[in-house]
C-alpha cells in the first residue's frame, strides 16, 4: 500500500511584539490546569448514557437543567486542601495553576453576588478560589483563573443545546449576559489579589462576536493591567489553536496562543504559546478513565514544547471529595523528582537553536558572555557517543545534570560528547554544554518537495538557513558531490544526499531522502447512475470518535450534491459515491471538520481527521489515474459547532472546492 502524506495545518499569526508582563510566565514554562466542578459528582457516568463523559456531561448525557442543578446538594469536597494542591504543583516544578472558576455548566467555584449557582450553595460553603489564592504565594506559584464564556445554565445565554427543545428562550438577552460575565470577571480580578492569568474558553458559538472579545480584554486590563489573557476571546479564535493577535476579523487575540491536545510541529520565534493537555483522556474527573500518559511521555512532551518556545499546561481532574486521583499524584511526584535535577533545562530557557535532533530536543539559556545548551536526550546512545550536529564555536564544558563533567571532542560540523552507558534516569537524560558567546549552528540542508511519492515528475529543492553556506549534493549513491544551484527535476525513483559546506569545509551531517515514483491507482468503470450527486447516510448517536459504520444502521439515506455538515448534535454522516479525476497525478485533499472526519479513496484512508476537536484541517494525497474513483467521507458531531469541508487539487498546486459535476452515486 502506498504511504499517504498527511499533516496537520496550523495557521500561525505574525510575531508578537515583546510583552514584559509575560516574563514570569516564560520563566515558568510549566503550569497545572485543573478542571473541577459539579461534573465531578457523577464522575463520568449517567444512567444508561455511557461512561465517556466528564466536564461536558450536562450536555453529552442530555441531563435536564433542573436535574443537573441537584448536584449542588451533593458537592461537598471535605478533603479539599488548597495548600496540598499548590504544594503538589510547586513540587512538580510548575510555576502557576489555572483552575476552572466556572466551566460551561455555569457553576462557580467562588462566591458570586450575581448567582446562587455557586460554591456557597453547596454543603461545603467555602470559597475555593479564596483558599487557593491565599495558598499559592506560600508555595511560590501564581494562581490563575479559567472562566468560560459559554454558560449552559444562565437564562440569557444563547444558543441552547440542540436537545433542550423544551427550555424556553423567551426574553433571553445577550447584552444582559455580557453584563453578568463582566460582573463575575470583576469579582475574580478584584476579590482575590493579583492574578496571573485569565484563561477564557467557550468563545466559538455564533452568539459571541469578535468585538465582545476585545471589550472583555480591555475590561481585564482596566482591573489588573498586569494580568495575562489567553487568545480565546474572539469569535472562534482559540479553538483554532494558533490564532493570535488580531488573527481573525473584528476580534482580539489576547496575549498568547493555546493549541489544545496537540504540539505544533514548529512555531515562529517570538510567538508566545501554550499547549494545554490532559494527563489521561478527559479534562474533568471520570472514575473509569485510566488511560494515563506515562511519566516519560509527559516529560518528553514538556521537553518538546519548551524546545519550541512554548509552555506546557498539564491538566488534573480532581475527585468529588477534593483530592487528586492517585495516578495523577504519582506522576506529579515522578515529574517533580526529575525536575529537581533537570529543572534548569526547563525554567527560564528559550527554544532550541537546532532545526531538529534525531535523539531528542534542546533548550538554551543565555548568560552575559556564554550560553548553556541543554541537550534533552530521549534516545541514549548505545555506543556512548552523543553527536551534536552543526554546533560550532568554542565549547568550554559539558556535564550531565545530576552527574559530573564529561569529555567532548569538536569535529567538522559537530561536537561529540562521551557519555556513560546508562542514562541517569529512566525518562530523559540532560547534558549541559557550555559555549562561549552565542552558539553558532550550521544547519544541515533541508530537502523539500510536495511529497515523497510521485506519479509523473517531481521538483526537488535544497535549502539551508545561512546565506554563507553552500549545499553540495549527490544522487543515488554517487560519490561526486555537485554544488546545488537550481531545483532538481526527478523522473524516476531517486535518493538525494546533501550536506552544508562553509567554503570547502563540511559543517553539517549528510542528510538523505528518497523520492519514489509510483504507479497511480487504477480508475473504475462505472455505470453512470446519478451524476453530480453522492449518497448521504445519516446516523444518530453519542460518540467521542468516528464510529464503525459497518455495524450501525442509518436513520435515512438521500442523494446530495456536496459534502457538507448539518447543524445538529449527536449525529454522523457518510457520503458515498465516485469522484472523477481529470488528470493522472498525485492528488491532494484537504478535509476540515468539527468534530472528526475521515476521507477514503478507493477504500484507502487518505485523510484521518478523527477525534473530538474544533474546526481543524488535515491533508493527505494519493496517486490517482484519470477517471472515476470510489470516494467515502465520514463525519460526526458530538456537541457544539458543526463544520465539514472538502477541497482537492494537484499536489503542490492551489486547492479548490470540488465541482459537484465530478461526483456520481454508486454504480
Amino acid at each position: 500500500m502506498i504511504e499517504l502524506i498527511a499533516a496537520t495545518v496550523l495557521a500561525v499569526a505574525p510575531l508578537n511584539q515583546p510583552n514584559p508582563k509575560l516574563d514570569w510566565w516564560r520563566e515558568a514554562r510549566f503550569g497545572m490546569f485543573i478542571h473541577w466542578g459539579l461534573y465531578a459528582v457523577p464522575a463520568g457516568s449517567w444512567e444508561d448514557k455511557g461512561t465517556g463523559h466528564a466536564e461536558w456531561i450536562r450536555t453529552t448525557a442530555q441531563i435536564p437543567l433542573e436535574t443537573y442543578d441537584r448536584f449542588v446538594d451533593e458537592f461537598n469536597p471535605v478533603n479539599f486542601d488548597a495548600d496540598a494542591w499548590c504544594e503538589m504543583a510547586s513540587d512538580a516544578g510548575m510555576g502557576y495553576v489555572v483552575i476552572t472558576s466556572k466551566h460551561h455548566d455555569g457553576f462557580c467555584l467562588f462566591e458570586s453576588e450575581f448567582t446562587d449557582f455557586d460554591i456557597m450553595s453547596t454543603p461545603f460553603k467555602r470559597d475555593i478560589m479564596k483558599e487557593l489564592a491565599e495558598a499559592a504565594p506560600r508555595h511560590d506559584v501564581r494562581m490563575s483563573w479559567y472562566h468560560s464564556i459559554m454558560d449552559w445554565h444562565h437564562p440569557d445565554y444563547l444558543p441552547r443545546r440542540g436537545w433542550e427543545k423544551d427550555r424556553s428562550t423567551d426574553g433571553a438577552d445577550m447584552q444582559r449576559f455580557r453584563k453578568y460575565l463582566h460582573g463575575q470577571v470583576t469579582e475574580l480580578l478584584t476579590n482575590y489579589g493579583p492574578i496571573g492569568i485569565m484563561w477564557f474558553d467557550g468563545e466559538w458559538e455564533s452568539t459571541w462576536r469578535g468585538e465582545y472579545g476585545r471589550e472583555l480584554y480591555e475590561h481585564c486590563m482596566a482591573l489588573q493591567p498586569e494580568v495575562i489573557v489567553n487568545n480565546r476571546l474572539g469569535a472562534r479564535g482559540g479553538m483554532e489553536g494558533m490564532t493570535g493577535m488580531d488573527g481573525y476579523a473584528g476580534g482580539y487575540g489576547g496575549d498568547y496562543m493555546t493549541p489544545e491536545q496537540e504540539i505544533p510541529d514548529a512555531v515562529d520565534k517570538g510567538i508566545d504559546w501554550e499547549t494545554c493537555m490532559t494527563m489521561n483522556d478527559r479534562w474533568g474527573y471520570n472514575m473509569r478513565d485510566k488511560n494515563f500518559k506515562s511519566t516519560t511521555d509527559l516529560l518528553r512532551k514538556l521537553s518538546d514544547i519548551v524546545s519550541k518556545g512554548g509552555n506546557f499546561l498539564l491538566n488534573i481532574g480532581p475527585k468529588p471529595d477534593g483530592t487528586f486521583p492517585e495516578e495523577s499524584i504519582q506522576r506529579l511526584s515522578e515529574i517533580g523528582d526529575w525536575m529537581d535535577i533537570n529543572g534548569e533545562a526547563i525554567h527560564g530557557t528559550v527554544g532550541s537553536p537546532f532545526a531538529s535532533l534525531e535523539w531528542g530536543r534542546a533548550t538554551q539559556k543565555f548568560h552575559e558572555s556564554s550560553t548553556t545548551l541543554y541537550m534533552h536526550v530521549f534516545d541514549w546512545p548505545k555506543n556512548g557517543k552523543l553527536v551534536i550536529p552543526g554546533l560550532a564555536g568554542t565549547v568550554t564544558n559539558a556535564r550531565i545534570l545530576g552527574g559530573g563533567n564529561v569529555s567532548f571532542a569538536v569535529g567538522q560540523g559537530e561536537v561529540t560528547v562521551d557519555l556513560p552507558s546508562q542514562m541517569p534516569n529512566e525518562h530523559i537524560g540532560v547534558i549541559a554544554v557550555e559555549v562561549q558567546g552565542k552558539p553558532v549552528i550550521y544547519e544541515a540542508p533541508e530537502i523539500s518537495a510536495p511529497a515523497e511519492v510521485f506519479v509523473n515528475e517531481l521538483e526537488i529543492e535544497l535549502s539551508v538557513g545561512s546565506e554563507d553556506l553552500k549545499i553540495r549534493y549527490a544522487i543515488n549513491g554517487n560519490t561526486t558531490y555537485g554544488i546545488y544551484k537550481t531545483p532538481i527535476r526527478l523522473v524516476g525513483t531517486t535518493t538525494i544526499h546533501a550536506r552544508s559546506f562553509d567554503g570547502n569545509n563540511p559543517v553539517s551531517k549528510t542528510v538523505t531522502k528518497t523520492f519514489t515514483k509510483v504507479k497511480p491507482w487504477k480508475a473504475t468503470k462505472i455505470h453512470q447512475n446519478v451524476l453530480g450527486a453522492l449518497t448521504q447516510s445519516t446516523y444518530k448517536g453519542n460518540w467521542d470518535d468516528l464510529p464503525d459504520f459497518s455495524i450501525i444502521t442509518p436513520e435515512k439515506t438521500k442523494n446530495v450534491t456536496s459534502v457538507d455538515a448539518i447543524d445538529m448534535e449527536f449525529v454522523a454522516l457518510v457520503f458515498d459515491g465516485y469522484l472523477y479525476i481529470n488528470t493522472t497525478n498525485m492528488i491532494e485533499f484537504e478535509l476540515a471538520s468539527d468534530d472528526g472526519s475521515r476521507l477514503l479513496i478507493d477504500d484507502e484512508v487518505v485523510v484521518d481527521n478523527g477525534g473530538l476537536h474544533g474546526t481543524q484541517e488535515k491533508r493527505g494525497s494519493a496517486p490517482l489515474s484519470r477517471g472515476w474513483h470510489k470516494i467515502s467521507v465520514e463525519w460526526f458531531n458530538k456537541t457544539g459547532g458543526a463544520h465539514l469541508n472538502l477541497r482537492m487539487g494537484v499536489l503542490g498546486e492551489e486547492l479548490h472546492a470540488i465541482d459537484p459535476r465530478s461526483f456520481s452515486t454508486s454504480k
